[in-house]
C-alpha cells in the first residue's frame, strides 16, 4: 500500500493535541505532549519514526491489586488505550471493535495479545466498575485505575493529551481525551504504532497478527 509522509507539526496537530469528549466537540490539550511523526498507511495504522518508550506506570487493576505496565506486559504484544467507562460513543467503540478482531485470531496468538484500557476517569472508575465494563467487552482486557496525575502523564508520554473529568451545566460528567491505540511490539517493548478513532474493526482485523509478531502491517 502507499505510503505519506507525515509532518510533525500536522501529525502532532491532528493526533496528540485534539482531545474527544465523547459525545461532544474536540477541544485542546493545555499540557506538554510528545510529539509524534510517522509514515501513514491510509485508513490504518501510522508506523512511528520514533517509537514510544514504555511509560513506568504502576496502577491498580480491576481486583484492586497494583499492576505495573513495563513488568507485566514485557515481550508481548500490547495495545494500550485511554478512556472512560461512562464514555457514550468513542470509547465502547474502539474497544468493541478491538474485542471483535482479537476474536478473528488463533487462540494461541489470542493468548499473547494483552489490551489495556486506561481509565482517564478514576474518580467515578472505580476498579469493580472498570471491571464490569470490560467484561462486557472482552474477558481478557486488562482495566488500570489510579491518580489522575499519574494517568496523565503516562499518557502525554505517548503523545495522547487527557484533561480531568468535568460537570457540564446540565450534571453531565465529560472525560477529554485522546482517542488513539498505541500498539507495543514484543520485540522492542516500543509503542511503534499508532491508530486513530476512525480505525474500523476490519483495520485491526487485519493489522493484528502482524502486531503479535511485532511486524508492520
Amino acid at each position: 500500500m502507499r505510503t505519506t509522509r507525515v509532518t510533525v507539526a500536522a501529525f502532532v496537530a491532528a493526533a496528540a493535541l485534539a482531545l474527544t469528549a465523547c459525545g461532544g466537540e474536540p477541544s485542546k490539550s493545555g499540557g506538554s505532549v510528545n510529539q509524534i511523526t510517522g509514515t501513514t498507511k491510509a485508513g490504518s495504522a501510522t508506523v512511528l519514526d520514533r517509537p514510544f518508550e514504555k511509560p513506568d506506570l504502576v496502577l491498580t487493576d480491576t481486583t484492586g491489586n497494583p499492576w505495573n505496565l513495563r513488568e507485566q506486559t514485557k515481550g508481548r504484544p500490547t495495545l494500550i488505550y485511554f478512556g472512560y467507562t461512562n464514555c457514550p460513543d468513542v470509547c465502547p467503540l474502539t474497544m468493541s471493535n478491538i474485542a471483535v478482531a482479537r476474536k478473528a485470531l488463533p487462540k494461541a496468538d489470542q493468548d499473547k495479545l494483552q489490551v489495556v484500557f486506561v481509565t482517564t476517569d478514576p474518580q467515578r472508575d472505580t476498579p469493580e466498575s472498570l471491571g464490569k465494563w470490560l467484561k462486557a467487552q472482552d474477558p481478557s482486557f486488562i482495566g488500570l485505575t489510579g491518580d489522575f496525575a499519574t494517568i496523565q502523564t503516562a499518557a502525554r508520554s505517548l503523545g495522547i493529551g487527557i484533561e480531568a473529568a468535568k460537570t457540564e451545566a446540565d450534571g453531565s460528567v465529560v472525560s477529554m481525551h485522546g482517542a488513539q491505540v498505541i500498539a507495543f511490539s514484543p520485540k522492542t517493548d516500543e509503542g511503534y504504532l499508532l491508530y486513530g478513532e476512525s480505525t474500523t474493526v476490519d483495520d485491526y482485523t487485519k493489522d493484528l497478527p502482524k502486531i503479535v509478531k511485532g511486524e508492520n502491517p
